[in-house]
Protein backbone atom coordinates (compact mmCIF):
# COMPACT_ATOMS: atom_id res chain seq x y z
CA UNK A 1 0.00 0.00 0.00
CA UNK A 2 1.32 3.32 -0.86
CA UNK A 3 2.25 6.11 1.52
CA UNK A 4 -0.76 8.48 2.06
CA UNK A 5 -0.96 11.66 0.00
CA UNK A 6 -0.55 14.95 2.69
CA UNK A 7 0.76 18.08 2.37
CA UNK A 8 4.55 16.73 4.11
CA UNK A 9 4.75 14.94 0.30
CA UNK A 10 3.13 16.62 -2.30
CA UNK A 11 5.10 17.46 -4.72
CA UNK A 12 4.97 18.05 -8.53
CA UNK A 13 5.07 14.65 -10.43
CA UNK A 14 8.04 16.29 -12.87
CA UNK A 15 10.50 17.89 -11.50
CA UNK A 16 10.08 21.61 -11.54
CA UNK A 17 12.84 23.82 -14.17
CA UNK A 18 13.17 27.51 -13.71
CA UNK A 19 12.42 29.90 -16.30
CA UNK A 20 15.14 31.69 -18.38
CA UNK A 21 15.75 35.31 -17.14
CA UNK A 22 17.57 36.80 -19.71
CA UNK A 23 19.33 40.41 -19.40
CA UNK A 24 19.55 40.10 -15.57
CA UNK A 25 23.35 40.91 -15.37
CA UNK A 26 26.03 39.26 -16.42
CA UNK A 27 26.27 36.66 -13.08
CA UNK A 28 22.97 35.36 -14.45
CA UNK A 29 25.06 33.10 -17.09
CA UNK A 30 22.39 35.49 -19.84
CA UNK A 31 23.20 39.13 -19.06
CA UNK A 32 24.98 41.26 -21.77
CA UNK A 33 23.83 40.02 -24.51
CA UNK A 34 20.69 37.74 -24.19
CA UNK A 35 20.93 34.66 -25.58
CA UNK A 36 21.04 36.83 -29.27
CA UNK A 37 24.77 36.81 -30.40
CA UNK A 38 26.98 39.73 -31.07
CA UNK A 39 25.28 42.46 -33.39
CA UNK A 40 23.48 41.48 -36.53
CA UNK A 41 20.02 41.31 -37.90
CA UNK A 42 18.86 38.62 -35.72
CA UNK A 43 19.89 40.50 -32.49
CA UNK A 44 17.28 43.20 -33.07
CA UNK A 45 13.70 43.44 -32.59
CA UNK A 46 11.81 42.36 -34.89
CA UNK A 47 14.57 40.49 -36.99
CA UNK A 48 11.44 37.38 -37.14
CA UNK A 49 8.32 39.23 -38.68
CA UNK A 50 9.90 40.27 -42.00
CA UNK A 51 7.81 40.68 -44.51
CA UNK A 52 7.03 38.25 -47.55
CA UNK A 53 9.71 38.77 -50.45
CA UNK A 54 12.17 40.68 -48.17
CA UNK A 55 15.71 40.05 -49.63
CA UNK A 56 17.62 41.25 -47.04
CA UNK A 57 18.01 44.70 -48.05
CA UNK A 58 19.15 44.35 -51.72
CA UNK A 59 16.79 45.09 -54.55
CA UNK A 60 14.02 42.60 -54.75
CA UNK A 61 12.81 40.49 -57.59
CA UNK A 62 9.83 42.14 -59.02
CA UNK A 63 12.05 45.93 -58.77
CA UNK A 64 14.80 43.56 -61.03
CA UNK A 65 12.70 42.62 -63.73
CA UNK A 66 11.26 44.46 -66.04
CA UNK A 67 8.15 46.61 -66.49
CA UNK A 68 5.71 45.49 -68.67
CA UNK A 69 4.38 49.25 -70.50
CA UNK A 70 1.47 49.92 -72.80
CA UNK A 71 -2.08 49.41 -72.09
CA UNK A 72 -1.50 45.97 -70.44
CA UNK A 73 -0.03 46.71 -67.82
CA UNK A 74 -1.89 46.79 -64.60
CA UNK A 75 -0.67 50.40 -63.80
CA UNK A 76 -2.00 51.92 -66.90
CA UNK A 77 -5.79 52.76 -65.51
CA UNK A 78 -8.07 52.67 -67.13
CA UNK A 79 -6.90 50.57 -69.98
CA UNK A 80 -5.51 47.78 -69.32
CA UNK A 81 -7.12 43.81 -68.60
CA UNK A 82 -9.68 43.66 -66.15
CA UNK A 83 -9.26 47.73 -65.88
CA UNK A 84 -12.60 49.87 -66.70
CA UNK A 85 -13.62 53.26 -65.98
CA UNK A 86 -17.34 52.31 -66.18
CA UNK A 87 -19.79 49.77 -64.37
CA UNK A 88 -21.33 47.27 -66.79
CA UNK A 89 -25.12 46.84 -66.08
CA UNK A 90 -26.52 44.08 -68.81
CA UNK A 91 -30.03 44.16 -70.27
CA UNK A 92 -30.88 40.69 -68.56
CA UNK A 93 -30.64 43.09 -65.18
CA UNK A 94 -33.16 45.48 -65.67
CA UNK A 95 -36.31 42.59 -65.12
CA UNK A 96 -36.51 44.44 -61.85
CA UNK A 97 -37.74 47.63 -63.04
CA UNK A 98 -41.40 47.47 -64.02
CA UNK A 99 -42.67 49.53 -67.94
CA UNK A 100 -42.43 52.69 -68.01
CA UNK A 101 -39.89 53.26 -65.55
CA UNK A 102 -36.66 55.19 -65.63
CA UNK A 103 -33.56 53.63 -65.67
CA UNK A 104 -30.58 55.97 -64.58
CA UNK A 105 -27.81 55.55 -62.04
CA UNK A 106 -29.84 56.50 -58.97
CA UNK A 107 -32.20 54.29 -59.61
CA UNK A 108 -29.54 51.43 -60.50
CA UNK A 109 -28.27 51.95 -57.12
CA UNK A 110 -31.79 51.85 -55.44
CA UNK A 111 -32.41 48.79 -57.29
CA UNK A 112 -29.39 47.14 -55.93
CA UNK A 113 -27.70 46.61 -59.80
CA UNK A 114 -24.66 49.44 -58.89
CA UNK A 115 -22.61 49.92 -55.50
CA UNK A 116 -22.77 54.17 -55.98
CA UNK A 117 -22.79 56.44 -58.69
CA UNK A 118 -19.31 56.81 -58.18
CA UNK A 119 -18.30 55.46 -61.56
CA UNK A 120 -19.72 55.89 -64.97
CA UNK A 121 -22.59 53.34 -66.29
CA UNK A 122 -22.75 51.85 -69.45
CA UNK A 123 -25.49 49.55 -70.21
CA UNK A 124 -24.32 46.84 -72.23
CA UNK A 125 -27.04 43.98 -74.74
CA UNK A 126 -26.61 40.72 -72.91
CA UNK A 127 -29.73 39.30 -72.30
CA UNK A 128 -33.52 40.62 -73.80
CA UNK A 129 -35.93 43.12 -72.58
CA UNK A 130 -39.54 43.55 -73.71
CA UNK A 131 -40.82 46.43 -71.83
CA UNK A 132 -40.60 49.91 -72.55
CA UNK A 133 -38.11 51.73 -70.41
CA UNK A 134 -36.56 55.30 -70.47
CA UNK A 135 -33.02 54.86 -70.10
CA UNK A 136 -30.50 57.70 -69.02
CA UNK A 137 -26.74 56.52 -68.76
CA UNK A 138 -23.55 57.42 -69.27
CA UNK A 139 -22.85 54.72 -72.26
CA UNK A 140 -24.56 52.10 -74.23
CA UNK A 141 -23.68 49.48 -76.30
CA UNK A 142 -24.67 49.46 -79.91
CA UNK A 143 -26.42 46.28 -79.43
CA UNK A 144 -28.26 47.16 -76.21
CA UNK A 145 -29.49 50.21 -77.47
CA UNK A 146 -30.76 48.42 -80.13
CA UNK A 147 -33.13 46.16 -78.37
CA UNK A 148 -34.19 48.99 -76.27
CA UNK A 149 -35.50 50.87 -78.80
CA UNK A 150 -37.01 47.99 -80.46
CA UNK A 151 -39.10 47.66 -77.48
CA UNK A 152 -40.21 51.20 -77.66
CA UNK A 153 -38.34 52.47 -74.99
CA UNK A 154 -35.43 55.69 -75.93
CA UNK A 155 -32.19 56.52 -74.85
CA UNK A 156 -30.02 59.28 -73.92
CA UNK A 157 -26.64 59.81 -72.76
CA UNK A 158 -25.55 62.03 -69.56
CA UNK A 159 -21.97 62.04 -71.16
CA UNK A 160 -21.27 62.46 -74.60
CA UNK A 161 -19.34 59.88 -76.55
CA UNK A 162 -15.81 60.64 -77.15
CA UNK A 163 -14.71 61.07 -80.75
CA UNK A 164 -11.94 58.32 -81.73
CA UNK A 165 -8.66 60.14 -83.12
CA UNK A 166 -7.97 60.04 -87.02
CA UNK A 167 -4.82 58.23 -87.82
CA UNK A 168 -2.60 60.17 -89.99
CA UNK A 169 -1.08 58.33 -92.59
CA UNK A 170 2.28 60.19 -94.22
CA UNK A 171 2.21 61.13 -97.50
CA UNK A 172 4.08 58.30 -100.09
CA UNK A 173 6.70 59.62 -101.90
CA UNK A 174 6.57 59.31 -105.73
CA UNK A 175 9.40 57.35 -107.37
CA UNK A 176 11.76 60.13 -109.78
CA UNK A 177 10.70 59.63 -113.26
CA UNK A 178 12.47 57.35 -115.70
CA UNK A 179 15.53 58.50 -117.74
CA UNK A 180 14.13 59.28 -121.61
CA UNK A 181 15.43 57.45 -123.89
CA UNK A 182 17.03 58.16 -127.19
CA UNK A 183 13.13 57.14 -128.71
CA UNK A 184 11.64 58.57 -126.13
CA UNK A 185 13.51 61.81 -126.82
CA UNK A 186 12.33 61.61 -130.68
CA UNK A 187 8.72 61.06 -130.46
CA UNK A 188 8.87 64.04 -128.26
CA UNK A 189 10.24 66.27 -130.98
CA UNK A 190 14.01 65.74 -130.30
CA UNK A 191 16.79 66.30 -133.05
CA UNK A 192 17.81 62.21 -132.71
CA UNK A 193 17.26 60.72 -135.58
CA UNK A 194 15.85 56.93 -136.33
CA UNK A 195 19.61 55.56 -137.51
CA UNK A 196 20.89 57.15 -134.42
CA UNK A 197 17.92 55.28 -132.31
CA UNK A 198 18.50 51.89 -134.10
CA UNK A 199 22.74 52.03 -133.67
CA UNK A 200 24.03 50.69 -130.25
CA UNK A 201 25.72 52.92 -127.95
CA UNK A 202 29.08 54.18 -128.34
CA UNK A 203 29.42 53.14 -132.20
CA UNK A 204 29.55 55.17 -135.15
CA UNK A 205 26.56 54.87 -137.95
CA UNK A 206 27.76 52.79 -140.94
CA UNK A 207 29.08 55.11 -143.95
CA UNK A 208 27.83 54.01 -147.35
CA UNK A 209 31.03 53.45 -149.98
CA UNK A 210 29.99 55.00 -153.72
CA UNK A 211 29.79 52.31 -156.67
CA UNK A 212 32.70 52.32 -159.34
CA UNK A 213 31.92 53.36 -162.39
Amino acid sequence: MGETLNLSNLQPAQPREDRKRVGRGQGSGKGRYAGRGIKGQKSRAGSHKMRAGFEGGQMPIQMRFGKLRGSTSKDAMPVGPFRTSTVPVNIRDLDRFEAGDEVTPETLVAKRLIKNTKTDVKLLGVGEISMKLTVRVHGISASAREKIEAAGGTVELLRAPKELKKKHHKAKVEAPAAAETPADAEVNGGDLVADQVAEPHGEAPAVEEPEAE
